[in-house]
């Protein structure tokens, strides 16, 4: 089969003899891929930042497909079923997935102290393989995946796998009251969709940071919301105080992770010699220019070695910090229902769609932020829709 295979830093090609999966276990099923996504998150593979990234790794933790095959312990799904695929991989029945932290299953990732399996994400994260490719195998198949309702568009139904839950959930950890004033750090597509879903919360004001021009014209199109590049006003903690009657934000959302710019020592500690879990210049932001008493809210990806944070600020401040992959399982219904009554328009994210087969050029365009790219489908040859 066709599939994305990983050569090293900056080194990704299709591969037409990827060897095709197989049903290793009762619960596992099947899935011909229809659709999949190049996460933000996959840049973080693709540069090298994520420890035990294996040559030859398949990557892509966000897909839909058709049930193709079924193990015999299969009860949810049949053959033929279009289904959305959690980009977790959980069992359902471990203390965590009782509590719905379907991110930090206990079972998946057993090996891992802190996050659970995830499809295409390195060995630090269970050594699955993705869904850049025609078909994978999907374990606790009766667990995760979710039949695609007819009326849903399948490009809506992708970005359900990641972008809208980790975006909502970055609002929903922030506990956003009626009235908040919101800074979302980062105009990537999560950043986009944070700052889309503050308004469901209550917020006032949502205020979305980033450096990218285009970007944040996007922002600020779809999020109605204001866009400021961080470049152009001086210190960003700074401005945040000014504009909030030097208060600071009632919340902010840190939605750029382990590659953020806008600070030499971090990005060169974190990004260029790798000794810090990535760059930390947009958490420090984030707690510096938060009220006190304030909320921040971590959905970017970091690294699971030392970071520089300055936590003195936090424990003086008062503040409040929740983290966490986002528990697609738990959100899909309430996120489906929204699809449906037009408030979230989810494929209005896309700008790319391009087939599997330039898999490595799709990369390269994401990555180096050409032709006003946003987010990219990539879609296989054997995709029927």
């Amino acid at each position: 089969m066709l599939a994305m295979n990983y050569r090293g830093p900056y080194r990704v090609r299709a591969d037409k003899n990827a060897p095709m999966p197989e049903i290793l276990h009762p619960q596992d099923a099947i899935v011909r891929v229809l659709r999949s996504c190049i996460c933000g998150s996959d840049l973080h593979l693709y540069h090298g930042l994520v420890p035990d990234t294996r040559v030859g790794s398949t990557f892509g933790h966000e897909f839909i497909g058709e049930v193709v095959e079924v193990g015999a312990g299969i009860e949810n799904l049949k053959v033929g079923d279009r289904v959305m695929v959690p980009f977790n991989i959980a069992c359902g029945k471990c203390a965590f997935c009782r509590q719905e932290l379907y991110g930090n299953c206990h079972e998946s990732n057993p090996e891992a102290t802190a996050v659970g399996g995830i499809f295409g994400y390195s060995h630090t994260a269970g050594g699955y393989a993705g869904g850049q490719a025609e078909y994978v195998r999907v374990p606790y198949a009766d667990v995760g995946p979710v039949v695609i309702p007819d009326w849903m568009d399948p490009d809506d139904a992708v970005l359900l796998t990641d972008v809208v839950p980790t975006g909502y959930q970055a609002a929903e950890m922030a506990g956003i009251q009626p009235g908040d004033t919101v800074v979302v750090f980062g105009a990537g597509p999560i950043g986009i969709m944070a700052a889309k879903c503050s308004w469901l919360f209550g917020a006032a004001r949502v205020i979305i940071i980033d450096h990218v021009d285009y970007r944040l014209e996007f922002a600020e199109r779809y999020a109605q919301c204001e866009a400021v590049n961080f470049r152009s006003i001086g210190d960003p903690v700074v401005f945040i105080k000014t504009v909030t009657d030097s208060l600071g934000a009632d919340v902010c959302i840190d939605a750029v992770g382990c590659e953020a710019a806008g600070n030499t020592m971090n990005s060169l500690l974190g990004r260029y010699l790798m000794l810090q879990g990535g760059s930390t210049t947009a958490l420090h932001w984030a707690i510096n220019s938060v009220k006190k008493g304030g909320i921040v809210s971590i959905v970017g990806v970091y690294g699971p070695t030392n970071s520089l944070v300055p936590i003195g600020n936090v424990l003086n401040k008062g503040i409040t910090i929740r983290a966490n992959q986002a528990s697609v399982k738990r959100l899909l219904p309430k996120l489906i229902q929204h699809v449906k009554d037009g408030v979230i328009n989810p494929k209005e994210l896309i700008t790319h769609r391009v087939p599997l087969e330039e898999v490595g050029d799709a990369y390269h365009l994401f990555s180096s932020k050409l032709d006003d790219c946003i987010k990219t489908v990539l879609i296989p040859p054997s995709a029927s829709i």
